[in-house]
């Protein structure tokens, strides 16, 4: 995820729906009349017909669905976008799998062109799906199920049907297969075929209102295929990674492939579901080709050499000084900022609280007096961010000042489970804009780690064992041990012994999920409509478990219990003033280091490529309804289709 922030979202006109059923005005919403209160006449009422289950042709958390039944297509579209040409993209490390099902292994970058969901989302609001391989979904008042509909036409790429079997299988296998869909899905407990072109999801609790839309997102797999034997006649296991060209009912399919190095994706020219209007104006692109390199040197290297077409800009400093070069300068590059406004993100440096040195607040509380952001944000970032200091940060979610009214009302249901500071100070991270301030901020981190029982002996912070304080940071960014560099000397003036490994991708990825670090550098993307997600974020279930997103460790009661206030909110106020405490309660617990953060995705791009003329509020949907245009791609060079 991105270092992108969002801002913040004019919900008001909307709040007295946000929350009924999707598909159905507040009113249609209230409850049932209680049965206790009807006429006590001795003669029975005959029994009711149950009635029949209305499908729906979308599901928005935030009232009803802003496109109606048989909308022509997203506003944010070009419906007569042209398709051809060929677009190349670069990922750095590489891959060993076309399974993206089991977490070992590196799945290949767009993958995901391959296949197709039960629903998709729509760019231009903050929680709505409609169907795709669905064309309608049904649930009760209670949200305890959903049955999705599945489309007579959808087809896999050899021409089968898409079943209701092909749902279950893909459920099955996916939560059997993958801990992270295990957990996600958790509270399905069975998915069942219900009809002819019917598959219903049962939950093992009721008022969730986001687990049918959580259950749309599925990707579905064929079950004839993973289920079969390959050229050799060898069965299929969809347990173990594999370069076998998987069949899929996407969009596109893979032309071709050289392992680790690059994979080519073609369009589906007979595509099922290429005129259906969520996909009108959409996968413009005939090719889709990823490169591999080894790291983002090399690739940005590569892209100013004209070998890739479009690359997300990460690092403030190639931003500031890396792009002054021919192309660039005659207008055949082309570098854009696009405003983030879908989401919050909370980058941090993320101790790894499953080590014991890292388990004392006070500890992690001194990490932050130590970073010395405003020094570095001068020297190495140009200036270009703000620190962050919230989980959710941008949004209308991120907490402020102190708590009051309903965030007050459920901090004080946990007054006892939750650091006294949420209720007396605003969160703040330390500030260190001149050499005096620095200074201050090291002695206030020498007085905490005296505190929670550390001592200097021989320049080196050691415990009452006398046992060093070590930090190693875990990186796989040339960008990110800059930064590391830059923070180490703070550190070292501590006491603490601090390394730091850069490692490639493939390694890394493995470290990280087998939790085997004491910090890393990574964050957390949030939406507008916080949910089921939570758990995974910061969980204690999610804690111990390998591959999670839990990534510091987090156990705690007061979370859990913030984060289902979070899931069972009743409205939108409701959920805001959950998010806000939740969010304030992980800040004051120092959980993790906070970085920074800038509300604008970076973009450079060859000038090949063309899009609507309005863009969608939540996303500037690069590369989904952008579309090659020859004109330009002309004036750019040799690269241009290669």
């Amino acid at each position: 995820m991105l270092a992108s922030l969002a801002r913040r979202l004019a919900l008001a006109a909307a709040l007295s729906l946000a929350f009924a059923a999707p598909g159905r005005s507040a009113e249609d919403a209230k409850p049932a009349p209680d049965p206790a209160a009807a006429s006590s006449s001795t003669t029975a009422a005959p029994a009711a017909t149950p009635a029949a289950p209305v499908f729906r042709h979308g599901l928005s958390l935030m009232g009803e669905p802003a496109y109606p039944a048989g909308f022509p297509h997203f506003k944010y579209v070009n419906p007569a976008a042209p398709k051809g040409g060929l677009l190349r993209l670069a990922e750095d490390g590489t891959f060993d799998t076309f399974n993206f099902v089991v977490p070992r292994g590196t799945p290949a970058a767009g993958i995901n062109l391959i296949y197709d969901t039960l629903m998709v989302a729509a760019s231009d609001e903050v929680a709505s799906e409609y169907g795709l391989i669905a064309e309608g979904v049904s649930y009760p008042a209670d949200f305890s199920s959903v049955t999705y509909r599945i489309r007579a036409d959808a087809r896999w790429h050899d021409g089968k049907p898409i079943t209701p079997e092909d749902v279950v299988f893909s459920f099955e296998a996916l939560t059997k297969n993958n801990p992270n869909q295990r957990f996600y899905y958790s509270h399905v407990t069975k998915a069942e075929k219900t009809g002819d072109r019917d598959v219903t999801f049962t939950f093992d609790q009721a008022g969730n209102r986001e687990l049918p839309q959580i259950v749309g997102q599925l990707t579905i797999l064929p079950k004839h295929w993973w289920t079969g034997t390959d050229a050799n006649g060898k069965p299929r296991d969809i347990a173990q990674g594999t370069l076998e060209v998987p069949l899929g009912s996407g969009a596109y399919r893979i032309k071709s492939f050289i392992a680790g190095r690059s994979i080519t994706y073609e369009r589906v020219k007979d595509y099922w579901a290429k005129d259906l209007n969520v996909n009108v104006g959409k996968d413009n692109f005939d090719e889709m080709r990823y490169e591999y390199f080894r790291d983002d040197t090399v690739m940005l290297e590569a892209f100013k050499a004209d070998q890739y077409d479009f690359r997300v800009e990460s690092s403030a400093k190639n931003w500031a000084t890396a792009y002054d070069f021919p192309a660039r300068a005659d207008g055949r590059v082309v570098l854009e900022m696009f405003e983030n406004r879908s989401s919050g993100v909370m980058q941090a440096f993320i101790p790894n609280l499953r080590r014991d040195k890292f388990k004392d607040p006070r500890v992690r509380r001194a990490l932050n007096y130590a970073l010395d952001f405003e020094g570095m944000n001068h020297t190495l970032f140009f200036g270009q961010y703000k620190r962050t200091s919230s989980f959710f940060s941008g949004t209308e979610l991120a907490s402020s000042g102190l708590p009051q009214g309903r965030e007050l009302e459920i901090l004080n249901s946990l007054k006892d489970k939750v650091p006294p500071q949420v209720f007396t100070t605003a969160y703040t991270n330390p500030e260190s804009g001149s050499e005096e301030a620095r200074r201050a901020n090291l002695r206030e981190a020498a007085r905490l780690f005296k505190e929670a029982g550390y001592e200097v002996k021989n320049r080196k912070l050691v415990n009452a064992k006398g046992e060093p304080f070590t930090i190693e940071f875990l990186l796989s960014s040339p960008a990110m041990e800059r930064v590391a560099v830059f923070y180490r000397p703070a550190l070292e003036r501590l006491g603490i012994e601090v390394s730091i490994r850069m490692v490639d991708t493939s390694q890394y990825i493995n470290r990280v999920r087998s939790r085997d670090y004491d910090i890393i550098v990574s964050g957390w993307g949030q939406s507008l409509s916080p949910g089921n997600e939570q758990r995974e974020f910061w969980g204690s279930e999610a804690a111990d478990r390998e591959g999670s997103r839990n990534l510091a460790g987090i156990k705690d009661p007061a979370v859990d219990a913030l984060i289902e206030k979070v899931i069972y909110a009743t409205d939108r106020a409701d959920l805001v003033a959950a998010t806000h405490a939740l969010d304030r309660v992980l800040l004051w617990n120092e959980y993790v280091i906070p970085a920074w953060g800038l509300n604008y995705t970076r973009t450079a791009r060859w000038d090949r490529f063309a899009h609507p003329a309005q863009l969608p509020t939540y996303s500037f949907a690069f590369p989904d309804i952008w579309w090659f245009d020859p004109a330009k791609a002309s004036k750019t060079g040799a690269g241009a289709g290669k």
